[in-house]
């Protein structure tokens, strides 16, 4: 190789690392516009995503493992609620500790923000999936704290919100739009629980029944992949065991078929006696004047109690349930145990513990299902070989009641069995279950939550678009303005007949003072009074308006009240700056236009009838 050539391949190296970045940028902006405008990257980016969060659960899981083991002295690898070698005198200690450092970690979070974080549910419904990363971090960091201190919660609430969050985080800087947004918040919880339960089917629906509210082929692939990386993720890092493992055959016969409706009724109402016993813990907490920061304390201290006698209560559940799967327990002892379990329940959430029902809730259908099985039992000695049948059922009705997915939990069950024919009585008792609870009482755990808090969301579907659609967007803002001192003659000389249909009057501080029709500025029985007649004196409906701020329903419903096509905007009550003017006929098709366009995109333009979305060319 000749010496002169080496420069030259040096300054042509040089010339091409200099190049990189500018490159990198450009096929970084490619990626930024396609993962926003095409649907192939976005279902790509759910599936890597779904991967990460399956390997941030596994690595949760075996955090909460470890330190359970060093909170409450069981050997590592053993689930809390199983009860088996925990530590009684730490019983007593664990719970109120980690209640009273909860409580001054939450207070002292509080005071940098005191605003409520919001979850996938409402973030979905109220805010088009925009979700705070750095909130629900703190989130995850308080149920991880809760859950080791004890408190008889699952850490899924933690899962979800980090999964969500995440998904979230990336689509807002990818500048999704609010209907690919929302499905990126649905995968990303989708992921999580599927992670967490080892179940891709019910990961799956979890996202389409509670976090998006609905199903459309346009989230078949994001969501149902992103559940199925998160699961196959979680099982090619660790063995975790199912949530149950039957111990033989599972007994079906046809006749019991009749039976499981009757057992989802009675779910139903353990179900909504779970919840409201949440809202009477916080009501009586709030009513014994006890500092916020030390409620966790307190529930710590009822939490201890109730464990000392039953140490079953203690974490999510999943070692208690295969705990049933196992023994046999007599009535009595079964009653005790779901009463102490829903109070333990009660106690933790009511009193600050971070965390969710879904894990307990499956706890308390799996008692609820022995103890029903046992009552059956001893009424009709035949039915003993079906009891694991009976526990099944029993999970999956109560979860439907509080959770508030049906498919959810039949999934659930059918992925941890693979027997159909339990799955269809599965079925038969989740539906009665979740009708006696929309029926009667009208709120799963999460929207009853919301409740509590005067959110008016019944599920995740998008109502927060609506909020979005002001007055101030759809409003003209080329209102024709007059001062209210002017002469009627001047008004004829300015705006002659055709000119302008309204004018909007104004006095001399610019506040509003009312509408003048053009029509009837101009009738010829007013010829007589051009000299003294002022503007003020045509002007009417002076207090008819609209606030900037009203969203278009609320603009609607006052159109209808006040019988008039047209109405100014105002800045403000108080300051009456007119911006601008609205009609009834244009809010009334610009909704209209915005209902077609959001049932679009959730639709994913397409139906199950269409050949397809139809491209531009």
């Amino acid at each position: 190789m000749k010496l002169g050539i080496v420069p030259e391949i040096a300054a042509k190296a040089r010339t091409a690392i200099g190049r990189l970045p500018r490159r990198s940028r450009v096929l970084w902006a490619v990626l930024r516009r396609d993962l926003r405008t095409a649907e192939l990257p976005q279902i790509l980016a759910c599936v890597v995503l779904g991967a990460v969060v399956g390997l941030i659960v596994d690595l949760l899981h075996r955090l909460v493992m470890l330190l359970h083991s060093i909170d409450f002295g069981i050997p590592l690898g053993n689930f809390l609620s199983s009860g088996a070698g925990v530590d009684h005198s730490r019983i007593v200690i664990v719970p109120v500790l980690g209640g009273l450092v909860l409580g001054v970690l939450v207070r002292a979070m509080r005071k940098r923000r005191s605003a409520e974080i919001v979850d996938p549910i409402e973030a979905n419904a109220l805010y088009g999936g925009r979700m705070s990363f750095r909130d629900s971090v703190r989130i995850v960091v308080t149920t991880l704290l809760s859950n080791a201190s004890g408190a008889s919660l699952g850490m899924e609430a933690g899962y979800t919100q980090l999964g969500a969050a995440m998904y979230s985080r990336v689509g807002q800087y990818f500048r999704l739009r609010r209907a690919d947004l929302r499905l990126f918040v649905t995968a990303g919880a989708s992921a999580a629980i599927a992670a967490a339960f080892n179940a891709p089917l019910a990961g799956a629906f979890y996202g389409y029944e509670l976090i998006l509210s609905g199903y459309a082929p346009r989230a078949l692939a994001p969501v149902g992949l992103a559940a199925l990386a998160g699961a196959v993720t979680e099982r090619a890092l660790t063995d975790m065991p199912a949530l149950f493992n039957v111990t033989g055959p599972l007994v079906m016969r046809p006749e019991s078929y009749w039976i499981f409706p009757l057992m989802g009724i009675l779910a139903g109402g353990v179900g909504v006696v779970a919840m409201k016993a949440v809202t009477w813990t916080e009501l009586s907490l709030r009513r014994s004047r006890l500092p916020a920061w030390l409620r966790p304390a307190a529930g710590g201290l009822a939490l201890a109690a109730i464990a000392s006698a039953y140490p079953q209560v203690l974490g999510g559940g999943h070692g208690a349930i295969q705990l049933q799967f196992d023994i046999e327990m007599a009535i009595l002892p079964l009653s005790a145990l779901l009463l102490a379990k829903l109070l333990a329940s009660a106690v933790s959430i009511g009193s600050g513990f971070r965390g969710g029902l879904f894990s307990s809730s499956l706890l308390l259908g799996c008692l609820f299902g022995a103890l029903f099985a046992q009552l059956a039992i001893a009424i009709a000695p035949e039915l003993a070989p079906e009891r694991q049948t009976f526990l099944l059922v029993g999970m999956a009705a109560v979860g439907a009641a509080i959770v508030g997915g049906p498919l959810t939990m039949v999934f659930l069950i059918l992925e941890g069995t693979g027997d159909f024919a339990v799955t269809v009585g599965v079925l038969a008792a989740v539906i009665a279950a979740s009708t006696i609870v929309r029926q009667f009482f009208g709120y799963s755990f999460a929207t009853w939550r919301f409740h509590q808090r005067g959110l008016g969301i019944r599920s995740a579907h998008d109502v927060g678009w609506i909020a979005d659609l002001t007055v101030d967007r759809l409003m003209r803002a080329d209102p024709v303005v007059v001062d209210e001192g002017m002469s009627l003659k001047a008004l004829r000389e300015k705006f002659p007949p055709g000119s302008a249909k309204r004018l909007f009057a104004v006095d001399g501080t610019g506040r509003y003072a009312g509408l003048i029709d053009i029509a009837e500025m101009h009738d010829p029985e007013l010829d007589a009074t051009l000299d003294f007649l002022l503007a003020s004196d045509l002007a009417s409906r002076r207090d008819l308006f609209l606030p900037a701020g009203q969203n278009v329903r609320t603009a609607l419903v006052r159109f209808e009240e006040t019988r008039t096509e047209v109405l100014p905007v105002l800045s403000s009550q108080e300051e009456r700056r007119i911006l601008g003017y609205l009609t009834e006929a244009y809010a009334l098709r610009h909704y209209s236009e915005e209902l077609e366009r959001m049932h679009s995109a959730q639709l994913g333009e397409e139906d199950l009838f269409s050949l397809g979305r139809v491209r531009s060319p």
